[in-house]
């Protein structure tokens, strides 16, 4: 019979964040990120925190198409290791208010693959050390030039492993079993109910989510998607995202804030709905958490039948091992190579029906001039330089 969790305010912080060129601009990111926990942990004393969640790319930045957009090489520059020199910083934040703090977007370069950079989250314990370490499965085509585990499939496999435990995993802790999935994660149904499967009752959500992918009104897809992730696996999801940003390619609100904690039941706790820096707080209860589960009225996961959805996953749709050992993905174009492959796919399989007058085997050529045509007037980047 196991302890009672106390009740805790889970953090999330809403930074101003500077795209970095070197390790100074990455220092910048890291003073002002440790700083928000200051308050954060000030304010809320009553109820001590003992979660903070700090949002993609928090440290680095990210670059997106257009002029601004960095290739391979420019991303290899600024990237980091963990454990390393910087996550030692947060470390000590850590251990000094006894935080689990949970971050993502890292640019990470590891030895197992040194000629490419993933887009690792990470969760640091109380002790200081990382207790977690996540690679971001659905990276976009079209915005993500981060290797993806499923782009490297057989190799991660050899070397790191793919057990589902492996690709998605979750920590019991003190405060709950936590679990984290990155930005693009939380659009679709997948990642979430693997962090489900594996038992997360905290899912820790870092994003750097664009206005112009919804994350206002009237579109918002940011909060009904991820309202729904929490729903379905009936766990607390804290999503943070930036307040702003320092980049002469970027408007300030390019990612515009809306972090949220929606609870174990869907509901949104706390919201910050603009695009500046920000801290919210919101109580996390993890035995009523708990006491909501023992329920089988509405419970998510007493009605899962899984036996009917197999064959959705027996057939491949982006395909896996696109990016191997010895050619990494170099610029945003190239990571849409295998998205023509999709589109063809999806079209023969009739799930997709072509506009009226195109036909299914012209489908993925329109997407192929599209590319040619933003790479050839500086829409899009033609090499890694």
């Amino acid at each position: 019979m196991g302890k009672a969790i106390e009740k805790y305010t889970g953090l999330v912080v809403q930074p101003e964040v500077t795209v970095a060129d070197d390790r100074e601009g990455i220092k910048k990111n890291l003073d002002r990120v440790l700083k928000m926990i200051d308050f954060g942990v000030g304010y809320f004393w009553e109820i001590p925190v003992k979660l903070v969640v700090l949002p993609e790319y928090f440290m680095q930045g990210v670059t997106t198409p257009g002029k601004g957009e960095h290739g391979i090489e420019g991303f290899m520059k600024k990237a980091i290791t963990i454990p390393g020199p910087e996550m030692d910083a947060l470390s000590k934040k850590a251990q000094e208010y006894g935080l689990y703090i949970a971050g993502g977007g890292v640019i990470e370069k590891l030895k197992e693959f040194p000629d490419r950079w993933f887009n690792s989250a990470f969760i640091i314990g109380p002790s200081g050390d990382v207790v977690l370490k996540y690679h971001k499965w659905h990276i976009p085509a079209s915005i993500g030039l981060g290797t993806s585990p499923h782009d490297i499939f057989d190799e991660y496999k050899e070397k790191i492993g793919a057990s589902i435990e492996t690709l998605f995993p979750v920590i019991d802790t003190e405060i709950g079993k936590l679990g984290t999935m990155t930005c693009h994660d939380g659009c679709t149904p997948e990642v979430s109910r693997a962090l489900g499967y594996n038992g997360c009752e905290v899912i820790c959500h870092p994003v750097a989510l664009q206005e112009v992918e919804g994350v206002s009104d009237p579109w918002d897809f940011w909060r009904f998607t991820r309202k729904t992730r929490a729903h379905d696996n009936m766990c607390y999801l804290l999503g943070s995202n930036w307040g702003s940003v320092n980049y002469d390619y970027y408007p300030k609100a390019f990612c515009p804030g809306n972090s949220f904690i929606i609870d174990y039941t869907g509901m949104m706790v706390r919201e910050a709905p603009y695009p500046v820096e920000q801290v919210i707080g919101a109580t996390i209860d993890i035995e009523a958490l708990r006491e909501h589960r023992s329920r089988a009225n509405h419970n998510t996961w007493i009605d899962v039948r899984t036996e009917a959805f197999q064959e959705i996953y027996n057939n491949p749709i982006y395909p896996p091992n696109q990016f191997p050992s010895g050619k990494p993905p170099r610029t945003l174009a190239d990571k849409l190579g295998p998205a023509k492959q999709v589109l063809d796919q999806l079209y023969k399989r009739g799930q997709f029906m072509p506009p009226a007058g195109k036909s299914v085997e012209e489908m993925s050529g329109i997407l192929e001039r599209r590319i040619k045509f933003a790479q050839d007037t500086g829409r899009l980047r033609k090499s890694d330089d």
